[in-house]
């Protein structure tokens, strides 16, 4: 179920469900799923078994993964918070994040309604940055996250931080995509600023893997 305004899982959660489906998940594993949008990714994890924790900024949003999860019969602790406010202090087996990462002309401005399931700043890092910093305390040893963005939104960059963090981490999937229409609609400001060039009329897809240490 997708209630209005609520972020409907596409191509990019595709990916990363992909990826969760080749980690190994004990039965107790706790999991956390932050942007959960409708809770896709929340719901494949508790099927496997995980006691899974699920936040999203949006109020619709958290309501939408409650519905979903009641009428999957599955047992989700779903938050409303930013990010990973409303679960400091607790650690993971496994972190789930699709963020907003679609660079946006309108950077200056904080993202409002829907957009802020997408709209990420000029350069499409205003999350996923955020996330480098946050997510390796919240990680128990041995304790892997899985991030998927846009390379318009530099996955290198993401690599770095999560391996300066002291995280193991790589791109571990890749998928290019017909241009959505939130980059068709910013295409001509995309490759006036560099992030698109003009040969490309694709978008790839990319899920990072990083692993803490035990």
């Amino acid at each position: 179920m997708v209630l209005p305004g609520v972020y409907a899982p596409q191509e990019d959660t595709a990916l990363l469900a992909g990826a969760l489906s080749s980690e190994s998940l004990s039965p107790d594993a706790a999991v956390l799923d932050v942007g959960t949008g409708t809770g896709a990714l929340a719901l494949a994890a508790a099927v496997r078994g995980g006691r899974v924790t699920a936040v999203d900024v949006s109020w619709r949003a958290v309501w939408a993964a409650r519905l979903n999860a009641a009428r999957a019969g599955l047992r989700i602790r779903v938050l409303h918070g930013n990010l990973f406010t409303p679960v400091r202090g607790a650690s993971f087996d496994l972190v789930l994040a699709n963020p907003p990462y679609v660079p946006s002309p309108a950077g200056g401005c904080r993202p409002r309604g829907a957009a802020r399931a997408w709209d990420a700043g000029r350069d499409g890092r205003l999350v996923l940055d955020r996330i480098c910093r946050e997510a390796p305390a919240l990680l128990r040893p041995g304790g892997v996250l899985l991030l998927v963005q846009s390379g318009l939104s530099d996955p290198g960059r993401t690599v770095a931080l999560l391996r300066e963090a002291g995280l193991k981490a790589a791109v571990v999937r890749r998928r290019r995509i017909a241009f959505g229409p939130v980059v068709r609609g910013r295409e001509r400001w995309l490759r006036q600023h560099g992030l698109l060039s003009l040969a490309e009329n694709e978008e790839e897809l990319v899920v990072v893997r990083a692993e803490l240490p035990v």
